[in-house]
């Protein structure tokens, strides 16, 4: 080979070498670009399931981005793979997002396995805790129950509510139909002996009308969140309090009786009553089909906004004196998986969405419930919606 040759291609691959070199520096990857420090706008990512409230956060977020300039980005997950893509992104180094809604049953495994930063130290200096409601408090922020331990800022304070076809239940021909039948008018029920007794009465096959739809399918808590409204009503409960002792807590009568009593009540719904999901649950009110349903208020608004006056919302009802609602919801968890520039970033937004005036804002969403106390008491937050009395008198049953 000749030395001009030579040359030539060496000065060909040097070049080559010095332009890869430069090309790698110029294009940092996404999930690094937030906390690179170089020039990159700041940016936060959250991720929480598929709903309404999270097209809330979304919008509050870029409130956020106004007032701050960090942007925030609210990730919808469908909820069937919501679980398995966190816990994925915990096995990462760097997960994708630095907030994580995580469902509140996750807050034990976040915490024991040092998945969520802990906010014990640090929250109180942004919020005075004694203005969050104390089972939002317990039951979606600390780890364990009542350790006044926060791996979590509240976010969705949720429960399970009724609601029912106040159109059916206002109409003369059935109301005279059931006090004919029962010796009583036809009202929405407080107990669940009640329950069972609308249900059947409205419980129709033939003209595809049924009494009611419950959660029961097995799949992720639908069973659960379904029996432990009877459970707790008639006496039972999962475990003892303040300990995980299963052993005489759970298997007692009180709890045999709940669950024979959910078996009866899903027999008053339609075919594939014995399975169905919140959504199929939430298929059975919307198609016109079925004259009551349990399930979370957070799915309410949609009913509301198609139905208008024709449906109502109430407490679920209770047994012998005791109402008792399934507690839902989820929390603002920081991820350890990220850098400590997001992780103060993080703090930063949550900070801003606990305050009074934002959550004044939050509560204007669909579904938006707030853990503030005070605002929860409030005759303006009651009256804001068809639903929110109900939701608020849930949280506390």
């Amino acid at each position: 080979m000749k030395p001009v040759q030579r040359l030539s291609i060496l000065f060909t691959l040097l070049l080559a070498l010095v332009l890869g070199a430069a090309c790698g520096k110029s294009a940092p990857d996404a999930s690094s670009a937030a906390s690179s420090g170089g020039g990159a706008k700041p940016k936060l990512v959250v991720w929480w399931f598929q709903w309404d409230p999270a097209t809330g956060l979304q919008e509050l977020g870029r409130e956020f981005e106004k007032e701050t300039g960090i942007e925030v980005v609210v990730e919808q997950i469908p909820l069937a793979s919501y679980q398995e893509k966190v816990f994925l992104e915990f096995g990462a180094s760097r997960s994708r997002f630095d907030i994580v809604i995580g469902d509140s049953q996750w807050i034990g495994r976040g915490a024991t396995k040092g998945l969520y930063v802990e906010l014990t130290d640090w929250l109180p200096t942004v919020v005075d805790l004694a203005t969050i409601h104390p089972r939002a408090a317990k039951y979606l922020c600390e780890y364990p129950e009542g350790s006044n331990r926060w791996y979590a800022a509240p976010c969705e304070t949720d429960a399970v509510g009724l609601a029912y076809r106040r159109d059916w239940f206002e109409d003369p021909a059935e109301q005279q139909a059931f006090e004919a039948k029962h010796g009583r008018k036809l009202a929405v029920p407080t107990t669940w002996e009640e329950f069972a007794e609308v249900a059947a009465f409205f419980q129709r096959p033939e003209q595809k009308r049924y009494g009611c739809a419950l959660s029961s399918d097995r799949a992720y808590d639908g069973l659960t969140m379904g029996v432990q409204n009877l459970l707790w009503a008639f006496g039972g409960r999962w475990h003892a309090e303040g300990s995980n002792k299963v052993v005489g807590e759970l298997d007692t009568s009180g709890s045999v009786a709940a669950i024979e009593f959910y078996k009866k009540l899903v027999k008053l719904g339609p075919n594939g009553a014995e399975r169905l999901d919140y959504g199929q649950v939430l298929e059975q009110f919307t198609n016109g089909s079925t004259a009551m349903i349990c399930n979370y208020f957070a799915f309410f608004p949609g009913l509301a906004a198609k139905f208008g006056d024709k449906v109502g919302f109430a407490v679920v009802p209770g047994h012998n004196g005791k109402r008792v609602a399934s507690l839902g919801g989820q929390g603002l968890s920081i991820s350890t998986r990220i850098p400590k520039e997001q992780q103060e970033l993080a703090k930063k937004f949550i900070a801003w969405f606990l305050q009074r005036k934002v959550q004044e804002q939050w509560i204007t969403k669909p579904a938006g419930f707030t853990a503030n106390a005070d605002i929860l008491r409030s005759e303006a937050f009651r009256k804001a919606s068809p639903y929110n009395a109900a939701f608020a008198d849930s949280v506390d049953a």
